[in-house]
């Protein structure tokens, strides 16, 4: 496949978003590595809970990123660029207003979010200390999601990656300092990442503010842009729900399966998030390009680059499932897994890897109609999917934890054919501002 003016585009802003895709996952794992060394088996498993909190809230508040980057998008190809960073700067008031929600309502609700997980004691108590200081850094994380929004919708995948490993580095570094040197606890490693998170935010405020300055946007919130973005972000919030419903059915189910089904499963899953992030990397170029062509009104543009972005996602995931393929038999080895569970790992291996290049296909397309802000069909989209996915687990429920995965290509079946037959169409080709 030639390298072309329109792949040297792709790779501009794929590249760099996949660094900062996998740079934060590395938030967390930075704090289970030190709290593991520095405070022990307890500490990590209220790490664990706490986290799973955390991680949930991010998840169901991408729409801050992914929304943004549609409008600062289309307003940039359209040459609009004083209401692109209108649409930035009210993504940024959404993303405080948000995050003062979880602090108010996540502090005195601690206690029993963690009971539902099932801890007790010494366990539950950390988990509380670590979920109540982390909220402090809700605001800061979930601007973090806007501002990278923004920046990406201006066509800039580089500055969030550097803005990404600067904080990463700076959370392990306070984590190291607050654990391990002042002898804080747990709660040492809740306030490292709160602290690299806020300044992290801090330059992305930074960064749109002198945007904004230098083409005289105001500061000040616009209720209708903010109220705008929220209609807007409802929508992915419903698409990003459905899915945490289905992966939640799926490891609900695994649980029941018993503890090596489960080990597992949460194992193939750990691998499957690895490859998503590189396919993710595609579909955020998709997001970007696709709102600034439709812009611009260049139709004919956007269907090129979907064509040309879908011929990557392709050809990414059969790269990926091979190497999967390659280094299936040493993944065992690599998570230390009993036999019993490597055995169903080295199986869960084969559907991991053959469903890539389908799931190429489908982050690609999911990321082209963000872009075109197609928000409402994805939202109707995903709750056809979730449908049609929770029949097949209750099916594989009883025929093992390969069946289970295999039911999750169902789902990703489900959404390539919803997918496909929206970007076929014509419906979501709207141009203009």
């Amino acid at each position: 496949m030639p390298i072309t003016a329109r792949d040297r585009e792709i790779l501009r802003l794929a590249v760099p978003a996949f660094g900062a895709l996998v740079a934060e996952p590395l938030f967390l794992l930075a704090d289970y590595a030190i709290v593991g060394h520095g405070l022990g088996t307890t500490a990590v498993g209220a790490l664990g809970v706490a986290g799973t909190v955390l991680t949930t809230l991010v998840n169901l508040c991408v729409f801050l990123a992914y929304g943004t980057t549609a409008s600062v998008a289309r307003q940039t190809g359209a040459g609009n660029h004083l209401r692109a960073m209108r649409s930035g700067v009210d993504g940024i008031w959404l993303a405080l207003a948000l995050g003062a929600v979880a602090i108010v309502l996540g502090w005195p609700l601690a206690p029993a979010i963690v009971d539902l997980f099932g801890a007790t004691g010494t366990q539950a108590a950390q988990a509380v200390t670590y979920l109540r200081i982390s909220l402090l850094g809700a605001p800061g994380m979930l601007v973090v999601l806007a501002g990278t929004g923004v920046l990406r919708g201006l066509q800039d995948t580089a500055t969030p990656l550097l803005v990404a490993v600067g904080s990463f580095a700076l959370n392990a570094a306070l984590n190291g300092w607050f654990v391990l040197g002042l002898g804080w606890g747990i709660a040492g490693s809740a306030w490292g990442t709160v602290l690299a998170q806020t300044l992290g935010a801090a330059v992305y405020l930074v960064v749109v503010a002198r945007g904004a300055v230098r083409l005289g946007t105001p500061l000040t919130p616009s209720i209708a842009g903010v109220g705008q973005a929220g209609t807007a972000g409802f929508a992915l919030f419903v698409r990003t729900l459905c899915m945490r419903i289905v992966l939640l059915a799926a490891t609900v189910i695994a649980t029941r399966m018993g503890e090596a089904e489960l080990a597992a499963y949460a194992l193939a899953t750990q691998v499957w998030t690895l490859l998503a992030l590189a396919l993710d990397a595609i579909a955020i170029a998709g997001q970007a390009i696709t709102g600034r062509s439709l812009g611009a009104g260049d139709v004919d543009a956007t269907r090129a680059a979907t064509k040309r972005m879908v011929s990557w996602g392709v050809w990414s995931g059969i790269v990926l499932g091979l190497l999967v393929l390659a280094a299936r038999p040493l993944l065992p080895g690599l998570f230390d897994a009993e036999p019993r569970v490597a055995g169903l790992l080295l199986d869960l291996l084969w559907p991991v890897a053959l469903l890539q290049p389908l799931c190429g296909v489908v982050f690609v397309l999911d990321g082209v109609l963000i872009g075109a802000g197609d928000q409402r069909y994805l939202a109707w989209a995903g709750v056809w999917t979730t449908l049609a996915y929770l029949p097949a687990a209750l099916l594989a429920s009883g025929m093992g934890v390969v069946a289970l995965w295999c039911a999750l290509g169902v789902w990703m079946v489900a959404r390539l054919l919803t997918l496909t037959r929206r970007a076929n169409g014509t419906a979501w080709l709207v141009t203009g501002t």
